[in-house]
């Protein structure tokens, strides 16, 4: 860090039409990602967990402690997210019962197809029902 700083510091004080670079470094990307993807963590620690699930504080008598706002905006976007889940699994079965009549009417009417295409005449009609 300190070699960058030094060569950002060298060009932008040498000559004065020379345009400046910035370096800029992100903390987030500081923690290691490829550790965490590894042991199943989200990309954010401060994501999920104790500290951004749980009350910031609790009441000695026992009181229930007020949700905090961005507590309450993550149950209500979850709550939409389950809406969500149930409606499209309903969907879903909708759709695989549908598709299961359909084909058992594809196939009836198929046989119904086969049986109305050819039939016997004649003499041999009257000898397939003897």
């Amino acid at each position: 860090m300190l070699q960058i700083t030094k060569l950002c510091l060298a060009t932008s004080s040498g000559i004065t039409g020379i345009g400046q670079r910035h370096v800029a470094t992100t903390a987030a990307r500081a923690i290691d990602q490829k550790w965490r993807a590894d042991k199943g963590l989200p990309e954010n620690p401060n994501a999920f967990g104790p500290l951004t699930n749980l009350p910031d504080y609790t009441f000695l008598d026992g009181r229930p402690t007020p949700l905090g706002s961005n507590q309450k905006k993550r149950l209500l976007k979850q709550q939409e997210i389950a809406t969500k889940i149930v409606e499209l699994s309903g969907e879903l079965e909708f759709a695989k019962q549908r598709y299961e009549r359909n084909k058992v009417a594809a196939a009836t009417e198929k046989q119904r197809i086969i049986e109305n295409k050819l039939k016997p005449k004649g003499h041999l009609m009257l000898q397939q029902k003897k």
